[in-house]
């Protein structure tokens, strides 16, 4: 696909531009998108809306986002309900006792949730914020060590959605043999610097060995000043004061969950739906909620995911209109020059974050550039396993960094803030490991090329 040269930059300007004044992604999305279309086809504007619309609600991987999504709020609606997820904050409150304590619980919870970044995403932080509202911790923080332990956890975990897209990809180029694209993957898991030093550099910033920078800083003295109060679980809690639940009524459909989506071949669906098949009739058998109230949860808690699920369809407008653009082929062909063996691993770091980043599409992106930066990696003789960490810690990166991404959207839901306070108030975090990471690949070129 030709690329359309810098005109290709304008719609990430303006969306970028646009959500920083507005604080309104999904206003902020449409904008770039209808920005782009005017470059393409400006004479088509309505049906080029119309046809990147359908075209996006049609495709198989936004379908299964969707349902995903709706049916992980259904389930924990359900928990809620129940009264299993205050059993088991409850259980943590009394366990996490200082708020130290309480975070760490959270970063090594969101460890154990390796399987997919979604899942890691809407249960950490809904089964946490209440045990942290304790400690006046902000809902910033909280956010911040949800998403950190979301993508760079099932990056670094080669059981996980992550390893068995991105090994099925690498088997797509001629570097890398049919059926060895796992094996290379974890032989790459060593060179994945940005997300080891995302993940390990959270536990610095929450127990304050590492300063508070930025809108963090303001976040944390406000809370610090003030109760933060944890409204759905206790309105949940008001509709079924009689709840006998212990933490088991959380901690069994999750753990249902993810062995049916182990043995699903990881597919977060079939595990969802399984869990709820299983969940809802053995709760109700035990008379912890009625089944008019469990369909009531269900569809309360589906209904709940339809703002972030707009960012996430609107993100994959946008990353349409950038495709026909031709920005992914711009920004490699704009660094084409510059590569040389030593450099060539921190430019495809820095490039390819910056492409995740811009059009929000940590897998998809990487579909197109992926056959475009094995090849010459090889030619110039870098190591395969390097080449590969730098492309999944540029994925990491813009999972983690983008605010209109999924996992940056889903952990701000699950934490009750808005995507923009959240993405701003971790930006700084996710550049300092960013930055850190350029280093090492520089660092590490001159030891191993």
């Amino acid at each position: 696909m030709e690329n359309a040269g810098l005109i290709t930059l304008i719609p990430t300007i303006v969306v970028l531009a646009t959500a920083i004044l507005t604080n309104r992604p999904v206003a902020a999305l449409i904008t770039g998108v209808v920005v782009g279309i005017l470059l393409v086809s400006p004479e088509n504007l309505l049906g080029s809306f119309s046809d990147i619309t359908l075209s996006v609600m049609q495709d198989p991987q936004i379908a299964w986002i969707i349902m995903v999504c709706g049916l992980m709020g259904s389930l924990f609606y359900l928990l809620i309900a129940t009264g299993g997820v205050a059993a088991f904050t409850d259980t943590m409150t009394k366990k996490a006792n200082t708020r130290n304590k309480s975070l760490i619980i959270t970063w090594l919870l969101g460890l154990t949730m390796f399987l997919d970044d979604y899942l890691n995403a809407i249960v950490i932080g809904n089964s946490m914020k209440k045990v942290t509202d304790k400690f006046k911790v902000s809902r910033s923080m909280l956010a911040y060590i949800v998403d950190s332990t979301a993508a760079p956890t099932c990056v670094l975990i080669p059981i996980s959605t992550w390893a068995v897209y991105f090994s099925v990809i690498l088997e797509s180029t001629d570097a890398i043999p049919l059926g060895g694209g796992m094996s290379h993957y974890i032989a790459a898991i060593p060179f994945m610097f940005y997300p080891i030093i995302a993940l390990f550099l959270v536990p610095f910033v929450a127990t304050g060995r590492f300063p508070l920078i930025g809108p963090m800083l303001n976040e944390e003295l406000i809370a610090s000043k003030k109760d933060c109060t944890e409204k759905l679980t206790e309105d949940m809690q008001q509709k079924n004061p009689k709840q006998k639940a212990n933490m088991w009524a959380f901690i069994l459909p999750l753990i249902v969950l993810i062995a049916f989506t182990w043995l699903n071949d990881i597919d977060l669906l079939k595990g969802i739906i399984a869990a709820l098949m299983l969940t809802v009739p053995i709760i109700i058998s035990l008379k912890l909620i009625n089944i008019y109230a469990a369909l009531d949860a269900m569809l309360e808690g589906f209904k709940i995911m339809i703002p972030p699920l707009m960012i996430v369809i609107a993100a994959f407008m946008f990353k349409t209109i950038n495709d026909q653009l031709g920005f992914p082929q711009f920004i490699m062909e704009s660094v084409k020059p510059f590569m040389s063996p030593i450099l060539f691993p921190v430019i495809v770091f820095i490039s390819m974050a910056f492409m995740s980043f811009a059009t929000a599409s940590n897998w998809g992106i990487f579909a197109i550039a992926i056959p475009i930066v094995m090849p010459l990696g090889v030619a110039l003789e870098v190591p395969i396993p390097l080449i590969i960490g730098a492309l999944l810690s540029a994925g990491s990166f813009g999972s983690h960094a983008c605010f209109y991404t999924d996992a940056t959207v889903l952990s701000a839901q699950s934490c009750d803030i808005s995507p923009m306070k959240h993405a701003l108030t971790q930006f700084p975090y996710a550049l300092i490991a960013a930055g850190s990471a350029s280093i090492f690949y520089i660092a590490i070129a001159y030891v191993v090329v």
